[in-house]
C-alpha cells in the first residue's frame, strides 16, 4: 500500500519512474532492517492511517507525506541526531525533485525535526504530524504493550538497569507536558488513555 502512495506522490514532482522506484527501495531497505522492531514499515502505515482520517485539515498534504516517509529514515539507537539526519535526507531528496519550493522543503525539514521533542508549533501541519506520531501512546493497553516490547527490543544492547532509567526519564517528561496532543482531534481521542498507559508503564519499569 505505502509503495503505491509514495510512487503516486512523486508523480507530481518527477517523470523519472526509475528514480522514484529507487527512492522507494531505499526507504523500504532502511525500514526493514532487522533491528527495527517498531520504527519500521508498520509504523509508517499506522501514521499514514492516522493522518488520512484528518486529511481535510492538512494544509500541505504532499509535504506531510514526504515527512512521513523520511522522518525515521535514519534510526540508530547509539546516535542522538536521528531526527536531524533524517530531516537532512528529506531535504536532499526534495531538492532533487521538481516543482517544490524552498519554503515547502523547509516545512518538511521543520516537521521532521519536531518529532524530536513534540512541542506545540504555530504550524498546524507540524502539530498534526507529531500527534499522529505519538498516537500509539493512546492505543489500547494490549497494543501499547506490544509497542513497548518492540521498543525494548530495539534497545536490547542496553541492560535493564540502564534502559529502565532512560525510559522512565522519557516517560516522565511526556507526563509533565501540559498536553501530549496539540490538536483537538488527537487530544480528544488519545490524551486520557495515553496518560494511563504511560503511568502504567512507569510502574512496570519500577518493579
Amino acid at each position: 500500500m505505502l509503495k503505491q502512495v509514495f510512487l503516486n506522490l512523486c508523480e507530481s514532482y518527477t517523470d523519472d519512474f526509475l528514480k522514484t522506484t529507487s527512492l522507494w527501495n531505499e526507504i523500504e531497505k532502511e525500514h526493514t532492517k532487522p533491528n527495527r522492531y517498531y520504527h519500521n514499515i508498520s509504523h509508517l502505515v499506522h501514521i499514514y492511517q492516522q493522518l488520512l482520517s484528518i486529511k481535510p485539515e492538512i494544509i500541505d498534504w504532499d509535504i506531510l507525506l514526504f515527512s512521513l516517509f523520511y522522518h525515521d529514515f535514519i534510526y540508530n539507537i547509539l546516535k542522538k541526531n536521528n531526527e536531524e539526519a533524517s530531516a537532512d535526507k528529506a531535504v536532499q531528496v526534495l531538492n532533487n525533485l521538481q516543482h517544490i519550493s524552498k519554503e515547502r522543503i523547509d516545512n518538511c525539514h521543520q516537521i521532521i525535526l519536531a518529532t524530536k521533542n513534540h512541542q506545540i508549533n504555530t504550524n498546524s501541519d507540524v502539530n498534526y504530524f507529531t500527534d499522529a506520531d505519538l498516537s500509539i501512546l493512546g492505543a489500547s493497553w494490549q497494543t501499547y504493550t506490544t509497542y513497548i516490547n518492540n521498543i525494548r527490543k530495539e534497545y536490547k544492547l542496553y541492560p535493564d538497569f540502564l534502559y529502565n532509567k532512560g525510559r522512565k526519564q522519557v516517560l516522565r517528561q511526556l507526563l509533565a507536558m501540559p498536553q501530549l496532543y496539540k490538536t483537538p482531534h488527537f487530544k480528544k481521542q488519545y490524551e486520557l488513555q495515553a496518560r494511563q498507559n504511560i503511568t502504567a508503564e512507569i510502574k512496570l519499569l519500577e518493579n
